[in-house]
């Protein structure tokens, strides 16, 4: 299993770098960051000095949308990237959330979704792709290598990240949602002719290291309760759409919005946003990695065997140093496998 980092661009940007150069040298492969640009900083920019400050790993936005930037810029941004420092970049890609809700809009479709990766791709990666009728392509990007991976909740959603995605971005660590997400993209990846394995699973939630006790517990949860909260938004959008009956999405994913009045989009993703008073201790504990050391590495031994190819740990909390530096020394060693110098 491979693990990321997921950071918000906050001031001072260099605060992210040197999370991101702290990540790398903890065995971290990937480097994500949420993508709002009224919230936080521009993370494209950000990306060029998190790169230039390390060696190996890859970086990219958990997640971007069609809906914010043109697509031709959005692809020539990641080529750019590419062209700057080797092929180390992946696009992370979604319908949108805060980025167009902040801004009065609604996520795009999934048809919008679908075209958009049809533009992108291509062009990133070195081709030739249609936009608006005419035929484009970098002249300078023929090396570039993009993948693009979608970030998905609902059943239409789960079978396009399965029909085009190079990767699959599921943001919760319940292990039943896991796998039935897991089912669904495979699933829809055999109908559309691909071979399900070639298609990268990756779980992001938050992750706090608690010293065991109930209340290193409450206050994991309680720093960590901000991302219920935010799935919530997405979830709202799949109960909209498919109803709350359970027939097309898991009642562990829908059942716990029944409470929900609202968002503040101003405390995003902050420890402290104060709406998430629906979201209960059980979904915390089910959608987050939270408790001593060992709790974690059976939670990711457990995504392991569905099948999860990598886990970004979301660091919005107050203690982000520590717990990259537990899961350098402790986690992450426990979790993959050593080679040993004598067979």
């Amino acid at each position: 299993m491979d693990f990321g980092v997921v950071l918000q661009t906050d001031p001072p940007a260099w605060r992210v770098v040197d999370l991101a150069r702290q990540a790398e040298l903890y065995g971290f492969s990937h480097v994500w960051t949420f993508d709002s640009h009224l919230l936080w900083q521009e993370p494209f920019v950000i990306y060029s000095q998190i790169l230039a400050a390390t060696h190996r790993v890859t970086v990219g936005p958990m997640v971007t949308n069609p809906a914010t930037r043109d697509w031709t810029v959005t692809a020539s941004l990641f080529a750019t990237l590419n062209s700057m420092f080797g092929n180390r970049t992946v696009c992370g890609i979604g319908r949108g959330d805060s980025s167009v809700r902040v801004t009065g809009g609604r996520p795009v479709t999934l048809a919008h979704l679908r075209e958009s990766i049809e533009v992108i791709r291509p062009l990133a990666n070195g081709g030739v792709a249609e936009y608006q009728g005419t035929k484009l392509r970098f002249p300078w990007g023929g090396e570039s290598r993009l993948p693009i991976w979608v970030a998905a909740y609902g059943p239409r959603a789960l079978a396009l990240a399965g029909e085009v995605g190079d990767g699959f971005i599921l943001q919760l660590a319940d292990p039943d949602v896991t796998a039935w997400s897991i089912a669904a993209v495979r699933r829809a990846a055999a109908d559309a002719g691909r071979d399900p394995a070639t298609v990268a699973i990756c779980v992001a939630a938050p992750a706090y290291v608690t010293d065991g006790t109930d209340a290193g517990l409450a206050h994991g949860r309680d720093q960590c309760r901000w991302f219920g909260g935010m799935v919530g938004n997405h979830v709202a959008d799949i109960v909209a759409r498919y109803g709350a009956d359970g027939a097309a999405v898991p009642a562990a994913l829908s059942d716990y919005i029944t409470g929900r009045a609202g968002y503040d989009y101003n405390a995003h993703g902050k420890a402290d946003n104060s709406c998430t008073d629906f979201v209960p201790d059980e979904v915390i504990d089910r959608f987050c990695l939270i408790g001593p050391p060992e709790t974690h590495v059976r939670r990711l031994t457990e995504l392991a065997a569905l099948g999860v190819d990598q886990f970004a740990l979301y660091l919005q909390h107050d203690h982000k140093d520590a717990v990259l530096t537990t899961y350098g020394e402790k986690v992450i060693p426990a979790v993959s496998t050593r080679r040993t110098a004598r067979l």
